[in-house]
């Protein structure tokens, strides 16, 4: 039984503009767009990758999803998965062969929770400080450093991901997060002493995996993994 199930499926598509095959909207430096990409990929799930320009939302998203948030994932047959999280879980439904959802216990969901509810918050504090003067940036980023960065690295120390020996879907959850805490000062960040986390990090940022999503897609829609 899965920790958590999907969340409804947003309502079908007519028949007349259903796309051929999945097709997914993203935006290539979000969070939780890079994490859907992942699953996605890991699972070899070839979809058509409509890259979204944030200020210039194309308007058969919006007819979509008035919000225009991404990622969004239009199935074949017509539903919506709106939520990146549900993405992930649909993909490794279809292909898990390295077992990231049986490793997905009560424990990781915490894991995507606390990062989801409370650290992004901090995080986008932290990042665009400026637009939160209350508190200074080094207040900001001591924070989301309580928050989760010093408890994953204290989690990591006894074990190489959060799920044990081997990755889960919650090591893939938080990666695109945590890279982007990362890189709001990375001078700063590598200083730091989190020994785990920032093997834990660098291993993932390493893989083909994490590179292969992160290419910048041309003009138009792509279709991801490439069929070649």
């Amino acid at each position: 039984m899965l920790p958590c199930s999907l969340h409804q499926a947003e309502p079908m598509l007519s028949a007349a503009t259903m796309p051929p095959g999945p097709l997914l909207y993203s935006f290539r430096r979000c969070p939780y767009a890079i994490r859907a990409r992942m699953a996605l990929h890991y699972a070899g799930i070839q979809v058509e990758l409509q890259e979204v320009a944030l200020g210039d939302k194309p308007a058969a998203l919006l007819a979509l999803s008035p919000t225009g948030t991404v990622p969004l994932l239009v199935l074949a047959d017509g539903q919506l998965l709106t939520q990146s999280l549900d993405i992930m879980l649909w993909a490794l439904a279809q292909q898990d062969l390295e077992a990231w959802l049986p490793r997905h216990t009560a424990q990781g969901m915490a894991w995507v929770q606390r990062n989801d509810d409370c650290f992004k918050p901090l995080l986008d504090c932290y990042k665009y400080a400026q637009r939160h003067p209350l508190l200074s940036r080094q207040a900001h980023r001591a924070r989301a450093m309580a928050a989760l960065v010093e408890p994953l690295d204290l989690t990591l120390r006894d074990s190489p991901w959060l799920a044990g020996q081997s990755r889960g879907l919650a090591d893939v959850a938080l990666l695109p997060f945590v890279r982007q805490f990362a890189a709001v000062e990375p001078g700063w960040f590598a200083a730091q002493s989190l020994p785990a986390l920032q093997t834990w990090l660098k291993n993932q940022l390493d893989e083909a995996l994490f590179a292969a999503v992160m290419l910048r897609p041309p003009t138009g829609a792509v279709c991801l993994p490439s069929k070649h």
